[in-house]
C-alpha cells in the first residue's frame, strides 16, 4: 500500500504473511506486493529480510543456477524478487550484506571461472554489485582490493555486457562513481587493470569482447580518474592498442574497435566542452582526457601501416547488391581508417596535417569517395576531410586538395558521367541489362562545391582557382545555380505565409512553430476574423456576441491559436470554405470598405450580408439581383447605395467605380 488511513485500509497480504507461523521466505516473494512494501518501509518485513539467514537465500537466488526440474518461479520471479529487495535501497538490508564477509564472498563467488555465468544472472548480479557501488562505496572499495582476483575476473567475463557495466562503475569510469572518495582510487595505480583490459584484443577472438573492451577505454577516456588520465593517454599505450591491431591472423573487429580508442582520444567535441569538464572536476574527481602531441605523434607512427589496408586493389571478394555488384565490398575496418582520418585533420595539429599529405591518405580518401558511390557513412566522412582541409589556415593544404588531389575536376567528371559505370576494373558495378542507377554522391558533390563557392569569398587561393576553370564556370552557370535554386528549401512555400520566408528553419522552438503555419501572425488574424465575422460557420451569432466583452477575451495568444490551428488542420480537406482559403484573409482593415461596397459574381460572398447564394443563372443589374426560377421568393437585394454612403464609392452599371 501507498498509504495507510486508520481504520479503513485493510490489512496488507505481506502481513497477514507474516502473522503466519510457519511461513517461509519463498512465500514472501510469491507475493506481488513485496517490493511495494519494501519500499514503504514495513518495519516487519525489513527486520524478517535484514537476517543473515534470509539475506543469504536472496544472494543463492542471484547467484546459483536453479535446478533443471526447478518450477519457473524458482527460474525467473525468485532470482528478480531477490535483486530488486537488494535495489529497493534499504539501508539494513545492504549493511548486512557489505559487514559480513561470507555473504560478500557468496556474491562475487558467481565470477569464478567454473561457475556458470547465464546472462540473466548476470544482469542481477550486476545490479546488486552496482547497488554496492553507488551506497556502500567505501566498503566496497575495501573489499575488492583485499580479493585484488575479483579484477582479473570481471575482466575475464567482459564479454557479458553486465560484467562490463560493472567494471566501467568499479574502475570508476563513471562520473558518479566515488565523486566524494577520491582518496580510494588510488588502488587503480598498484592495479595494471588498462592493460588486463587492452590485452583482450590480443587473447580473445570474439567480436563482443572487443566491443565491450573498447566500450570501456572510450568511457575511460571520456571521464577517467586522474591515476588512469595520464596512462590511457600515453604514447605507450597507443603503442600497445595498435601492436595488438596489426598482430597476424587478428580478426578486423580487433582494427575497429582499437580505432574507436583512438578516436574518442581525439574526439574534438569532447574537447569544446573542457571549460564544463574543468568546472565539473572542481566537484567530483574526474579529468578530462586530451590528446597531447605525444599521442598523436604515437598514433601517426602507425598510420603507414593503416593506409596499407586501404588499398582495395587485391581484394577478389565480390558482394552482391540490389543495384550492382561491390568488388571488394569496403568494409567496417576501412571505414573506420577513414573516419579515424577525419578525426586527425579536424584537430588541428599541424604535424598530422603533413604526415596525412606525405602519406597520401587524403588523397586517399577522395578517391575511395568515389569508387563507392552508394556508401553514405563513407561520403560522411570523406565530406568532413576536405571540409577540414578547406577550412584549415594552411596554404599547402588547400592546395593539395585543389590541386594534387584535383577535386574540382573530379566532381565535374562525375557530374558529366553521373551514371553508375560498368566497367569491370571498377570497384562498383551495375547489373547487366539493366539502366545503370545515378549515383549517390552527387548530394555530397553538391555541399563541397557550395563550400567551396563560400569559402572563395575569403580565401583568395580558392577564388583565383575557381575562376581559372573555365569548366568550373560552365557549369556552375549551367547546373549548380540552378540546382541550388530548385533545392533550396526557405522558398518552397508549400501553402505557408509568406513571413515564414524570413523565419530560420534550424531553430529550437517547439514543435507547433515548425509546423505549416506561423502562429504569432494567424493569431492576430483570428482575433480579427471573428472580429469581422469573416469565420463562416453556423454559430456566427456566439462569435458576434463575443465582441461584447473585453479585448482581453477576445484576443489569441499563441497556446490559443495552436489549438484553433490544429483544429483547422484537420478539416482542411474536409470544407473548401476553409479560414486559409478565405480570399479575405489577410486583408482586413484597409480592403474591408471596398469589399463590402462591391457586389459581383468574383466577389467573395460575406457571412454577414443577407445574400444566401447566387445561383449560376442569376443575374446581378444595378445593385438588385433577379431570380428566374419559378416558385422562389426574390431576396431583398443590398443597396450599392447605402452599403457605399460611408466609403464615398459609386458603383456605376459599367462595374466601375466613382470616388
Amino acid at each position: 500500500m501507498f498509504w495507510h488511513v486508520p481504520g479503513f485500509s485493510a490489512a496488507s497480504p505481506v502481513d497477514t504473511i507474516l502473522d503466519k507461523e510457519n511461513f517461509k521466505l519463498e512465500d514472501l516473494l510469491d507475493e506481488d506486493e513485496i517490493i511495494q512494501e519494501c519500499k514503504a518501509l514495513n518495519t516487519r518485513l525489513i527486520n524478517f529480510l535484514r537476517d543473515k539467514v534470509q539475506v543469504e537465500q536472496l544472494l543463492r537466488y542471484i547467484v546459483e543456477e536453479a535446478p533443471e526440474d526447478a518450477e519457473k518461479k524458482r527460474i525467473f520471479r525468485f532470482p528478480f524478487i531477490a535483486c530488486e529487495i537488494f535495489t529497493c535501497d534499504v539501508d539494513v538490508i545492504m549493511k548486512t550484506l557489505v559487514e559480513d564477509e561470507d555473504l560478500m564472498n557468496l556474491l562475487f563467488s558467481f565470477l569464478k571461472p567454473d561457475h556458470p555465468h547465464g546472462t540473466l544472472l548476470a544482469g542481477y548480479f550486476a545490479k546488486v554489485v552496482i547497488c554496492l557501488a553507488m551506497r556502500k562505496t567505501l566498503q566496497l572499495v575495501h573489499y575488492v582490493q583485499g580479493h585484488p582476483e575479483i579484477v582479473s575476473q570481471l575482466v575475464d567475463l567482459i564479454g557479458i555486457t553486465s560484467i562490463m557495466e560493472v567494471l566501467i562503475r568499479l574502475i570508476g569510469a563513471d562520473e558518479t562513481m566515488y565523486s566524494s572518495h577520491a582518496d580510494s582510487m588510488q588502488w587503480l595505480d598498484d592495479i595494471q587493470v588498462l592493460e588486463m583490459i587492452v590485452d583482450k584484443f590480443s587473447t580473445s577472438d570474439s567480436a563482443e569482447v572487443h566491443a565491450n573492451a573498447a566500450e570501456i577505454l572510450c568511457a575511460v577516456t571520456r571521464y577517467a580518474p586522474p591515476a588512469l588520465a595520464a596512462k590511457i593517454s600515453s604514447p605507450s599505450f597507443v603503442g600497445r592498442l595498435f601492436q595488438h591491431a596489426f598482430e597476424d591472423s587478428r580478426p578486423k573487429s580487433v582494427l575497429v574497435h582499437s580505432l574507436s580508442v583512438c578516436i574518442s582520444l581525439l574526439d574534438p567535441k569532447r574537447l569544446v566542452s573542457a571549460s564544463y569538464q574543468a568546472f565539473r572536476s572542481q566537484l567530483s574527481h574526474g579529468t578530462l582526457v586530451t590528446a597531447s602531441p605525444e599521442t598523436v605523434n604515437g598514433m601517426l607512427d602507425s598510420l603507414g601501416d593503416l593506409l596499407k589496408l586501404l588499398d582495395v586493389s587485391s581484394a577478389e571478394n565480390v558482394l552482391p547488391t540490389t543495384y550492382g555488384s561491390l568488388q571488394p565490398p569496403l568494409g567496417k575496418h576501412r571505414l573506420k581508417i577513414v573516419e579515424f582520418i577525419s578525426v586527425l585533420l579536424s584537430i588541428g595539429s599541424e604535424v598530422a596535417e603533413t604526415r596525412l599529405i606525405q602519406l597520401g591518405a587524403i588523397q586517399h580518401a577522395i578517391d575511395l569517395f568515389f569508387e563507392y558511390p552508394f556508401n553514405n557513412f563513407l561520403h560522411h566522412h570523406v565530406e568532413n576531410i576536405i571540409g577540414s582541409c578547406l577550412e584549415s589556415k594552411q596554404d599547402h593544404l588547400i592546395g593539395h586538395v585543389l590541386d594534387e588531389c584535383k577535386l574540382v575536376t573530379r566532381i565535374l567528371e562525375a557530374e558529366k558521367n553521373s551514371a553508375l559505370s560498368s566497367d569491370l576494373t571498377k570497384h562498383t558495378l551495375s547489373t547487366e541489362g539493366r539502366c545503370p542507377p545515378r549515383i549517390g554522391i552527387v548530394g555530397h558533390m553538391t555541399r563541397i562545391a557550395n563550400k567551396l563557392l563560400q569559402l572563395a569569398n575569403t580565401n583568395i587561393m580558392v577564388q583565383s582557382y575557381l575562376q581559372q576553370n573555365s569548366d568550373w564556370i560552365e557549369w556552375h552557370t549551367s547546373t549548380l545555380t540552378k540546382r541550388n535554386a530548385l533545392e533550396n528549401v526557405y522558398q518552397w512555400a508549400c501553402g505557408r505565409p509568406t513571413s515564414l520566408q524570413d523565419r530560420g528553419r534550424d531553430s529550437d522552438d517547439e514543435d507547433f512553430r515548425d509546423r505549416d503555419y506561423d502562429v504569432a501572425a494567424l493569431a492576430s488574424n483570428l482575433s480579427q476574423a471573428f472580429k469581422y465575422g469573416i469565420y463562416s460557420n453556423d454559430d456566427i451569432d456566439e462569435a458576434q456576441a463575443s465582441l461584447e466583452r473585453d479585448d482581453e477575451d477576445v484576443y489569441f495568444d499563441d497556446e490559443s491559436a495552436e489549438v484553433v490551428i490544429s483544429s483547422l488542420r484537420l478539416g482542411d480537406d474536409q470544407e473548401s470554405g476553409s479560414l486559409f482559403t478565405n480570399s479575405n484573409w489577410f486583408a482586413f482593415d484597409e480592403d474591408k470598405a471596398l469589399n463590402d461596397g462591391l457586389v459581383s459574381p468574383e466577389a467573395s460572398p460575406s457571412p454577414n450580408s443577407e445574400i444566401s447564394a447566387l445561383k449560376e443563372d442569376d443575374e446581378v443589374i444595378l445593385g438588385e439581383v433577379i431570380d428566374d426560377t419559378e416558385g422562389s421568393e426574390p431576396t431583398l437585394p443590398v443597396s450599392n447605395k447605402d452599403a457605399n454612403e460611408e466609403s464615398g464609392h459609386t458603383v456605376l452599371a459599367n462595374g466601375t467605380i466613382d470616388k
